[in-house]
């Protein structure tokens, strides 16, 4: 059967430009390419979820514009439940607006519309369906407010609760002690920690510090340096997949429900870290958010490919 996951998230319509570099403050680029694409952390998590096998209900709040039907079209198309996506009147929906260069960094800048209307109320409505599944994701692109009582819902009912804590702000004890699965990059450890990653000596250093605050189970992540597993009494190094990187928008949230179904699953941590590293390494191999994230046949083919090389 497949495993029940609720995300209480953001949804965005990501403006994506290609560029051959950021541009210089007050500087006029020519790119070399423009696309629509569904995105937003929350949606975004929601549907690399889906697509590794997950049944997904997707907590979330969109407006009452254009954006809000392309919204249900690109969520329904990965069968995920839309019974609390809840539309806001007179009220636009999340847009991203990402600068992606010839490197495949990207820079986004982020307008919440209603996103920012996501309530307490939305999470009281959505708490059978939290309570039945086997994990809770959120992140922080909605208000903080609901973030934690959606985590607090959760784990009243004994569901494990991963959070992304992204975009990085400061987030209090009491929330980061509810947290099992707390799934970080670099920046977000060093703001969490106040130690700064550089290398996979403070990288460490920082995850024992968020371990020390409660959290069970840190997840750091770098990119193309690999990523740091760390629990109680054992901190470890899992190296990255390596690919030719066009566009590392989504990479993170792919990596986030990717390893939320491995869990679900029953795989082992270390197991369910590998899988989200190469279902996330399939993702910068490609444009976009929603539209790089991998079907789980491509994922399995890719671990095959690499593991008989």
């Amino acid at each position: 059967m497949k495993p029940q996951i609720c995300v209480v998230g953001s949804f965005n319509m990501d403006l994506v430009f290609r560029t051959p570099r950021m541009p210089t403050v007050g500087e006029t680029l020519h790119g070399h390419e423009f696309r629509q694409i569904p995105g937003g952390k929350g949606a975004n998590q929601a549907v690399a979820a889906a697509r590794q096998g997950a049944h997904v209900h997707f907590v979330g709040a969109v407006g009452d514009d254009g954006f809000a039907a392309n919204a249900r079209e690109a969520l329904s198309a990965d069968q995920i439940s839309l019974n609390h996506l809840h539309s806001i009147p007179a009220t636009a929906t999340g847009v991203a607006g990402i600068l992606v260069d010839d490197a495949g960094s990207n820079s986004i800048v982020l307008a919440a519309g209603a996103n920012a209307c996501l309530s307490t109320a939305h999470i009281d409505a959505a708490a059978d369906s939290i309570r039945q599944s086997a994990m809770l994701i959120c992140q922080l692109e909605t208000p903080m407010a609901t973030v934690t009582h959606a985590i607090r819902t959760a784990k009243q009912a004994n569901v494990a609760v991963v959070l992304n804590p992204a975009p990085a702000q400061a987030l209090d004890s009491e929330l980061l002690a509810m947290v099992d699965y707390l799934i970080l990059n670099e920046t977000e450890a060093g703001q969490l920690s106040g130690i700064n990653v550089t290398d996979r000596e403070s990288a460490q250093r920082a995850s024992e510090a968020l371990l020390a605050m409660g959290i069970r189970v840190v997840l750091l992540t770098m990119g193309g340096d690999g990523a740091i597993i760390a629990e109680a009494g054992n901190v470890r190094f899992v190296p990255a997949v390596r690919v030719s990187v066009v566009d590392t928008t989504a990479a993170g949230d792919t990596f986030v429900g990717a390893f939320a179904v491995g869990i679900a699953n029953g795989l082992t941590l270390d197991q369910a870290v590998t899988e989200a590293q190469y279902t996330a390494a399939i993702t910068v191999t490609r444009l976009g958010a929603q539209t790089s994230i991998p079907q789980r046949a491509e994922v399995l083919a890719l671990m095959k490919e690499r593991q008989a090389a």
